[in-house]
């Protein structure tokens, strides 16, 4: 994986896709949360989103992250498929619309592949995303979605080996902070990552690759 500089993107290729990801510093000055362009994808596999194969993510185990009741948080060792992404409630901009594609695309899944699927939101910005605001937040989008915090070293440790940066950004005038961090979704089954989309899926899309992925977990 090539990784270049602040507001750069993340490169990632396999032998059967090659992808440009985005780095978005949320609300940063000129920054639009624009979506990737100039993507190109194997589409052998069927799906819209990309399907990583022998190049899956190998999910790490991190002791000390916690969901939104406090209970301990181990993405590596999630017992259903999971998708997660890393991103923060003050985030203006991308965050909300990803936020908002993911909740869209679940709502249009059939009541059993919803049973099968869990999305978790990952703070990285712990210090203002309490589990309280964590909550308030994931319930405007879907009350089954999960929030997790922890040490910011601890989110890191679980994004790092993933691909996804999360660096502290400007000071803003207002005395706060933007969160430059990776604008990726992720689907986890069994402790690795197989399956993900950029900030420019559609919906329908994301929907449609769910509606394969489960069914294929289902054997």
């Amino acid at each position: 994986m090539a990784r270049r500089g602040h507001r750069g993107t993340l490169a990632l290729a396999g032998a059967a896709t090659a992808l440009t990801l985005l780095l978005s510093g949320c609300g940063g000055a000129g920054d639009t949360g624009a979506p990737v362009t100039g993507i190109t994808t194997n589409d052998d596999d069927g799906y819209r989103g990309i399907g990583m194969g022998q190049d899956a993510y190998r999910v790490p185990e991190v002791a000390g992250l916690t969901d939104t009741e406090g209970r301990p948080f181990d993405l590596a060792t999630q017992d259903e498929r999971t998708l997660v992404f890393f991103g923060y409630t003050k985030c203006p901009d991308i965050c909300q619309v990803v936020m908002s594609t993911i909740a869209s695309a679940v709502a249009k899944l059939s009541p059993e592949d919803k049973a099968r699927l869990q999305m978790v939101f990952v703070t990285t910005d712990p210090a203002r995303d309490t589990r309280e605001v964590l909550r308030t937040y994931l319930d405007r989008y879907d009350p089954s979605f999960e929030g997790v915090t922890g040490s910011l070293a601890d989110v890191v440790a679980l994004g790092k080996p993933m691909d996804i940066l999360v660096e502290k950004g400007r000071k803003l005038p207002s005395g706060g902070y933007e969160v430059d961090h990776s604008t990726v979704v992720i689907s986890v089954e069994g402790g690795r990552g197989d399956l993900v989309w950029t900030g420019a899926t559609s919906p329908s899309d994301m929907a449609a690759d769910l509606e394969k992925v489960l069914q294929e977990d289902a054997g």
